[in-house]
C-alpha cells in the first residue's frame, strides 16, 4: 500500500474528514489533501506530524527490484 492510500485508509478507519484531521495533526488541509492525493514532493516532517497521529513514522526501506528476483 503507497502512502496516499494508507493515509486516507487509516483516517476513514477512525472515522475523520480530512479538515478534521488536519487540523489535529495540525497541518494545512490542502497538505493533507496533496498527501492522500499521492503528490510526490512533501514535507516530511509534516508527512511525520499526519503519520503520528496513526503511531507511525518515515523511515528508510530497502528497495525491492523486481528483476533482481527472478
Amino acid at each position: 500500500m503507497d502512502l496516499a492510500k494508507f493515509v486516507k485508509a487509516k483516517r476513514n478507519a477512525v472515522k475523520l474528514t480530512q479538515p478534521e484531521l488536519a487540523q489535529k495533526a495540525g497541518v494545512g488541509l490542502r497538505f493533507l489533501r496533496d498527501l492522500e492525493q499521492g503528490k510526490k514532493t512533501l514535507r516530511m516532517d509534516k508527512v511525520n506530524q499526519v503519520l503520528s497521529m496513526f503511531g507511525h513514522q518515515l523511515g528508510p526501506i530497502e528497495n525491492i527490484n523486481i528483476e533482481d528476483e527472478q
